[in-house]
């Protein structure tokens, strides 16, 4: 068993991520996502899926990345 960074619980299914050479404990995919998902750089939610990268930024979708004129949508139909 291993006690969860975000939240403290000591719980029997506990997993570790290892990222960027460290290695992390948690009792659930929401603490894990709390702790290690990049933030979107326009509203701020938490990116779990694909999102965008661009200029050291990441967004959560393509809205969000227009709306920080990282790309542009004209001529798309």
């Amino acid at each position: 068993m291993a006690i969860c960074e975000v939240c403290g619980n000591d719980y029997s299914n506990s997993f570790e991520v290892k990222k960027g050479g460290e290695t992390y404990s948690f009792d659930s995919f929401e603490c894990a996502i709390h702790k290690l998902a990049p933030e979107c750089g326009h509203c701020g939610c938490k990116v779990i899926g694909h999102g965008i990268e661009k200029g050291g930024a990441v967004y959560c979708c393509r809205h969000c990345a227009e709306q920080s004129d990282i790309i542009s949508t004209k001529g798309l139909k």
